[in-house]
């Protein structure tokens, strides 16, 4: 096992080495440049994301759709994964991990875009969608929108269920010395009750969860960002500088080069967002909408609040704490933005550390909807239920169980489910353009269109 777990952490080094993120980035950066620019249209898109479509058709709202996406994606990557970028990268990782977030809007946009396209009605009303039915029905390639599900239900079981339930039962037996095996039981219940339910369940609680954690969190850093304004400009300077600088900073975090900083920034921020990965457009791929480019939209709306928006305020956070307070250092690493969190008199520590276990459970309610739905293309719905009690299950086996193993291979599954993805959203391109320019470039945004085969 030791041998098959070295292996893994080999290969997964691989599959997110340089190539990988330059084929991310550089997607990214296409994208953008092909379709004119979709980050301008980043109002309007949240202005959609909290319209109801009337008379759209799907099986939920399309702020409920992009709630679902984000809590799969707002989570421990914003909270400790910037963290560990500055440590690792230096000030000047932030900067790239809000560049990659600027980039990713123009790829979660065009993932949208594909999600709505191509997504399919079935016999009871529900819809279904994502890379496999872009891949299959659009460019003519099965096999590899097979090999995309199979990767996405595998790991939904890694990074979306017992990693991210590891991470509350640690938390919880940390600070408050609850049992990793009553945490398990509790989390493994109320996974349960909810996604049981369907898409229409998870949505609901998501919907109600996410924008109050988010708006909880920002508060948090707005606070720590009054109290350190003195420090704030000389903040901003400092991430500027060491990104295009070979100059170590203060603290003494590994590696001071400019590609230091550009690999773990622009890394942990498509980790962050997932744009690319081809997760987000499942979900996507329910919302009620009247066409493709309104979905798109909004599915782009949420990399601007992810990385766009609660990275950068992390990575101000930090920097800022780091530059005021003696005892914060950029060698402290994973917990740094514990420690910055920790100088809100009283409230800072319990606020950060129920955020995280709030972001983790709705991190496993999001990925449990992406990998029912990868199994239903595979097998069908009667696979559904099995899944579904499967992944409630590994809930309660990820709060009591070492997850080495298990993390560097769902490391591994994603970066594969994001090559065939990112195949689709390349060769695809050009219909993502026809449509664009079909709705949104010659002003026909409110055109309702149905692309679905019943």
């Amino acid at each position: 096992m030791e041998q098959i777990n070295q292996l893994l952490i080999e290969l997964s080094g691989l599959l997110w080495g340089w190539p990988m993120i330059i084929l991310l980035l550089g997607t990214h950066i296409f994208l953008t440049i092909r379709l004119r620019v979709p980050q301008r249209y980043i109002f309007k898109a949240i202005r959609l994301s909290v319209k109801k479509d009337a008379g759209a058709t799907g099986d939920v709202s399309q702020f409920a759709s992009l709630a679902t996406a984000l809590a799969a994606t707002i989570g421990t990557g914003n909270i400790i994964g910037v963290a560990t970028a500055i440590a690792l990268g230096g000030p000047g990782a932030v900067l790239w991990c809000w560049l990659t977030g600027v980039f990713g809007i123009a790829t979660k946009y065009a993932e949208g875009l594909l999600a709505i396209k191509y997504r399919k009605k079935k016999a009871d009303g529900q819809f279904i969608g994502g890379p496999m039915y872009a891949l299959e029905y659009g460019l003519g390639w099965k096999w590899l929108a097979i090999l995309f599900a199979i990767f996405t239900a595998i790991a939904a079981f890694g990074i979306g269920n017992t990693v991210q339930a590891n991470a509350i039962a640690t938390v919880t037996q940390e600070t408050y010395a609850i049992s990793p095996y009553i945490t398990g039981t509790i989390i493994s219940l109320l996974t349960a009750l909810v996604i049981l339910g369907g898409v229409k369940s998870i949505a609901r609680v998501c919907s109600a969860l996410v924008p109050m954690m988010a708006l909880f969190y920002v508060i948090g850093c707005i606070y720590i960002i009054f109290v350190n304004i003195d420090y704030v400009w000389p903040a901003i300077k400092m991430i500027v500088k060491y990104a295009f600088t070979t100059q170590a900073a203060r603290g003494g975090f590994a590696g001071s080069a400019v590609m230091m900083a550009a690999r773990y920034g622009i890394a942990r921020g498509l980790f962050s967002n997932e744009s690319g990965l081809g997760s987000a457009p499942i979900v996507a791929a329910a919302a009620q909408t009247r066409n493709p480019v309104r979905q798109a939209l909004v599915s782009s709306s949420g990399t601007f609040w992810d990385t766009v928006v609660i990275c950068a305020m992390t990575g101000i956070v930090i920097i800022s704490s780091v530059l005021h307070y003696p005892d914060i250092s950029f060698s402290n690493g994973a917990v740094l933005t514990h420690m910055a969190f920790s100088k809100i008199p009283v409230v800072g520590t319990p606020l950060l550390t129920f955020g995280l276990l709030t972001f983790a459970f709705t991190t496993i309610l999001g990925w449990s909807y992406y990998g029912e739905k990868a199994m239903e293309y595979l097998k069908g719905s009667r696979w559904v239920l099995p899944y579904r009690i499967a992944f409630v299950i590994m809930v309660f086996i990820g709060c009591v169980m070492q997850l080495d193993f298990v993390w560097n291979l769902a490391d591994c599954m994603n970066a594969l489910m994001a090559l065939p993805n990112l195949i689709s959203l390349l060769a695809l391109s050009g219909i993502i353009v026809h449509e664009t320019r079909k709705y949104l470039w010659n002003g026909q945004l409110d055109r309702k269109e149905d692309n679905t085969t019943i």
